[in-house]
Formats: structure tokens, C-alpha cells, sequence
């Protein structure tokens, strides 16, 4: 597996397998299995997604030593703020149960972030967190927070695909090193970017499907992704991405589908509030 390095020294997998929207009662333990079977290394989670536990299970139970294997979860918004975000924090350790947590993201930047931030770098210092990072920063936000954090995000997960390049915040986010990490990579199943003449081109010449394609240029740009799915064979085949190379012309144009727009704007009106109001973390 290819693996990136992040800027406090920890590598992370090229690919993460993504648990969002699968449901924590039985489904996520069966889908992690079968993506640890597979082949992945990483596996991406959040107390948002109300399945930390079965996803902790799962890892437990898979035979594989825990250092193998790369976990990620995030801090939900009821958690900002200095003494709330140790609660969150040990709430997810808790419920993972699996000793640590590799990367520990501010899930949506809101409300008291730079408190939230000084409990996660604590945390880092005390080893229960081995990297911290943030998660849907647009650059207006990118730049209201960062410039004063003291230990710069080793990563921002954002939507990325190639009809969605972030390049603004990806420039920005050179400065201090920070990587890329893209959720909705393959852009929701969306069909303008799986059937788009410049993907279909490059599935014919090198005999993968369209998502690999994808997948594969997102890696070799140097993004972190993470697909999606139930499906065995789909979750065997998002990572069979590694015996093919594109060219610097193929990657030329995919960049050049970017078309700047996505699903999700993190800075518009309500936005905030809409996530406020979605739901509560028990403990």
C-alpha cells in the first residue's frame, strides 16, 4: 500500500476505506472486515457516523495487529471548546477501544475550534492521538483559524474529485504542509464525472473501471482518499489502483475538468446551524 507522509513525521495509507452512511449496528462491522480482508490499512470514521463502535470491533476482531492498521474519527461540533473536546476525545477513545487514534480531525469548523485545538494537541503530546488535523476548512476558514494554531493540521478532509479540485485551499494548505484528504472522491457516484469522455478514454487504454481511474489520479496527485462502499468486489476494486501509472499529459486533463463547484459550501449562510441542529452524541 502506498503511503504518504504527513508533516509531524506518521505516514498514513494513500487510501482509507470510508464508513460515512453505513449503519453502526452490524453493517459497518461487516463492511470494515471485508475491506481489512481486502487489503486496506485505513479506515475513517467519526463520532458522527454513530458506528466508532463497530468499526473498533471490527478492527479488534480481524486478527491484524493494531499497528497495522490506520484509524481516523473526528470531533463532533457539540464538542468545541477546551474541556468539552477532552469529553469528545475520550469518548471516541472509549468507544473505538483500540488504545489510540491515528488521526483525530476537527470534523466541522465552528464555534470555539482554537479551544478544541489546544485539547486535541494535548492529547497528540499524551499519546492518545498519534496526528490531528480539520476537515471541511474552505480558505475564508482555513485562514480565520490555522494562523494561530501552534501545531498546523497534518491534514484537511475536504470534498475532492476531479470535477472538484479545491485548488484554492490546496494552495494554501502548501504552506504548512498539510495534505489533502478527500471524502466524496469519486464524486458521489455522480454520472457527468464517471461516464466524462476524458475518464472513459483512460478506461479503455488501461482496462480499469472509471473509479479506479479516478482513485488513481487522486493518488498520484498526492490526496488521501477515501471511496466508499458495501460492495465486495467494488471495495476489492477501489483498491487495485496500483499497477498502472498515468502519464503527465492524463493527469493535464483531468485537471483540467475541474469545473470549481461542489456539493458542499462550508461557508454559506446556515450551513452552521443546519449541522447544529442535525443531532446529539450520546455517551
Amino acid at each position: 500500500m502506498m503511503r504518504f507522509t504527513l508533516n509531524d513525521g506518521n505516514t498514513i495509507p494513500a487510501i482509507g476505506f470510508g464508513v460515512f452512511m453505513i449503519p453502526g449496528d452490524g453493517p459497518t462491522y461487516d463492511a470494515v472486515l471485508a475491506a481489512l480482508k481486502a487489503g486496506y490499512r485505513h479506515i475513517d470514521t467519526a463520532a458522527a457516523y454513530f458506528n466508532e463502535e463497530d468499526v473498533g470491533r471490527a478492527i479488534r476482531d480481524s486478527g491484524i495487529p493494531r499497528e497495522e492498521i490506520f484509524v481516523t474519527s473526528k470531533l463532533w461540533l457539540q464538542d468545541h471548546g477546551y474541556e468539552q473536546a477532552k469529553v469528545g476525545i475520550a469518548r471516541s477513545l472509549r468507544k473505538l477501544d483500540i488504545g489510540y487514534i491515528d488521526l483525530y480531525l476537527i470534523h466541522q469548523p465552528y464555534g470555539d475550534v482554537p479551544g478544541a485545538w489546544k485539547a486535541m494537541e494535548e492529547a497528540k503530546a499524551e499519546g492518545k492521538l498519534k496526528s490531528i488535523g480539520v476537515s471541511n476548512m474552505s480558505p475564508a476558514i482555513w485562514k480565520k483559524f490555522v494562523p494561530g494554531f501552534e501545531t498546523k493540521p497534518a491534514v484537511n478532509q475536504v470534498e475532492f474529485n476531479p470535477l472538484y479540485q479545491e485548488k484554492e485551499i490546496r494552495a494554501l494548505m502548501v504552506e504548512t504542509n498539510t495534505l489533502l484528504e478527500a471524502w466524496y472522491p469519486l464524486g458521489h457516484g455522480d454520472a457527468s464525472l464517471l461516464s466524462n469522455p476524458t475518464i472513459q478514454a483512460l478506461v479503455d487504454k488501461y482496462g480499469k473501471n472509471a473509479g479506479q481511474i479516478i482513485l488513481r489520479f487522486e493518488v498520484q496527485d498526492g490526496v488521501i482518499t477515501l471511496p466508499k462502499s458495501t460492495n465486495p468486489e467494488r471495495i476489492r476494486t477501489n483498491l487495485d489502483i496500483f499497477d498502472f501509472e498515468l502519464t503527465g499529459d492524463e493527469m493535464n486533463k483531468i485537471r483540467a475538468m475541474d469545473t470549481g463547484k461542489g456539493s458542499h459550501d462550508p461557508d454559506a449562510p446556515g450551513v452552521e446551524q443546519m449541522l447544529r441542529g442535525a443531532f446529539v452524541i450520546e455517551d
